[in-house]
């Protein structure tokens, strides 16, 4: 092994915040440092071990709570993991982190902070013109509230800076922690 523990990074934020595309950078960057890691994509998630769940809060909080589950099953296992899914609500996060502590697993929150309006602009699918139009019900942001982290381990602001700047970040708040070892 490279000199890396096992963690969950909890990415959170709306949707088109830019979790999926600092995802895809970190995973650039750990593959170049050749520490393993696995990723939780929440609409993968979804396709494949939440299939049938719909969009209500009972069934957004069971979607979680199984990704929560398997993030906390790899890292505590030393894997580190990356989790990007939207997690709307403070009390499901909040158990998905006292899961972690339960079995002192690390867990390090990331908010990817993104206004609503970016995240409109930033829409390829249309999803948010849909909700806005009725068309798609309980959607987070519009019909559906998106609880923001009050003290997340790393916020970051992606309005003006590149998914390789808010990548960076990340990766210099995973070193300062000792989780993996700094870029050699």
């Amino acid at each position: 092994m490279s000199g890396h523990k096992g963690f969950t990074l909890w990415m959170t934020g709306l949707s088109g915040s830019g979790k999926s595309t600092i995802t895809d950078v970190l995973i650039d960057e750990f593959e170049e440092r050749g520490i393993p890691l696995e990723v939780l994509d929440g609409d993968v998630v979804r396709e494949n071990l939440s299939k049938g769940l719909g969009f209500s809060k009972e069934d957004r909080d069971i979607n979680i709570r199984r990704i929560a589950f398997v993030a906390d099953l790899l890292s505590r296992n030393g894997v580190p993991v990356i989790t990007a899914a939207i997690s709307p609500y403070k009390a499901i996060r909040d158990e998905a982190r006292q899961m972690h502590e339960t079995t002192d697993a690390t867990f390090v929150e990331v908010f990817v902070a993104t206004s609503l309006e970016d995240c409109e602009e930033r829409d390829t699918k249309g999803l948010y013109a849909k909700a806005r139009s009725g068309e798609i019900k309980e959607f987070t942001g519009i019909s559906d509230p998106y609880e923001e982290p009050e003290n997340p381990e790393i916020r970051v602001e992606t309005h003006d800076k590149s998914p390789e700047e808010s990548a960076a970040q990340v990766l210099e708040y995973l070193e300062a922690q000792e989780l993996i070892p700094a870029k050699g």
